[in-house]
């Protein structure tokens, strides 16, 4: 299943976020969040989060510098959980503090084999910074895929 969309939920006194009611089905066997790149939290399937350490991280040198960093960032910032019988998910504060969200809105932003929550304010902020630079960005993978 591809995650799609955008969508708003609040961030609980108790740390919970509901799940898209539509991306449920897909983290039946439970959900693997993760430290972004960006501040904001990834949440992926047990599945699609191996098959995305395997695609991106198995490149990596263990053994070198930035493989380390690399597997550090997204080992070591990674928790696993479930989703409750109201089909919401505990964010463990380490990510919280990440991704600088607190109680209230939080945008659900749906990223092809994993979604990120990202405060609703940085969401904005990057939305508009995307919107100016993604034409650009769009021209210059178009090029590197044709050799340039």
């Amino acid at each position: 299943m591809s995650f799609l969309g955008q969508y708003e939920h609040n961030l609980d006194a108790k740390d919970r976020l509901t799940v898209p009611s539509r991306f449920r089905a897909a983290l039946a066997d439970g959900v693997v969040l993760a430290k972004g790149l960006e501040p904001s939290v990834w949440v992926f399937a047990p599945a699609g989060y191996e098959r995305f350490t395997q695609q991106f991280l198995g490149k990596t040198n263990p053994l070198g510098r930035q493989g380390r960093m690399m597997r550090r960032h997204f080992h070591g910032g990674a928790f696993d959980d479930t989703l409750d019988s109201a089909g919401r998910i505990r964010l463990p504060k380490k990510l919280i503090e990440h991704a600088d969200l607190g109680e209230g809105p939080c945008v659900i932003v749906g990223s092809d084999d994993w979604f990120e929550i990202w405060n609703a304010e940085r969401w904005t902020a990057y939305e508009k910074e995307m919107a100016e630079e993604v034409s650009g960005v769009a021209e210059n993978l178009s090029e590197d895929e044709r050799g340039g």
